[in-house]
């Protein structure tokens, strides 16, 4: 006896995405209650259906070809609050509550190591 399929992405919420060639988008990832911008991942329609599924973010890896669930190996996960899709479609927002911190590097957020001047 096999499992039960799994229900995919919902079609008006996938008619609504738009994708780059290799069927992305992108999906910035915030904390829900103090608006930090934590990392930036990519999602394909079953990543993005994983995580609204699950209540937990769930990545395509353009590097290893395979999806990944933030947190299963590191512990850092990172629990859904809210998925929005932006005004032209082609950008998810996912407002999460990260468990320790959000990047590889073991910093809070991705965006933690350089900030560019803007001469102006």
């Amino acid at each position: 006896m096999t499992a039960p399929a799994q229900p995919g992405l919902d079609p008006a919420i996938a008619a609504r995405l738009k994708r780059d060639g290799a069927g992305l988008v992108p999906a910035v990832v915030q904390q829900h209650d103090t608006g930090e911008v934590l990392m930036l991942g990519w999602m394909d329609d079953e990543a993005l259906a994983r995580t609204l599924r699950s209540g937990r973010v769930t990545f395509w890896s353009r590097s290893r070809g395979e999806y990944w669930r933030k947190g299963d190996t590191s512990g850092h996960r990172q629990w859904v609050r809210e998925v929005r899709l932006d005004c032209d479609g082609d950008t998810l927002l996912v407002k999460v509550d990260q468990e320790g911190p959000a990047c590889h590097t073991g910093a809070r957020t991705c965006f933690d190591a350089d900030v560019l001047r803007a001469d102006g």
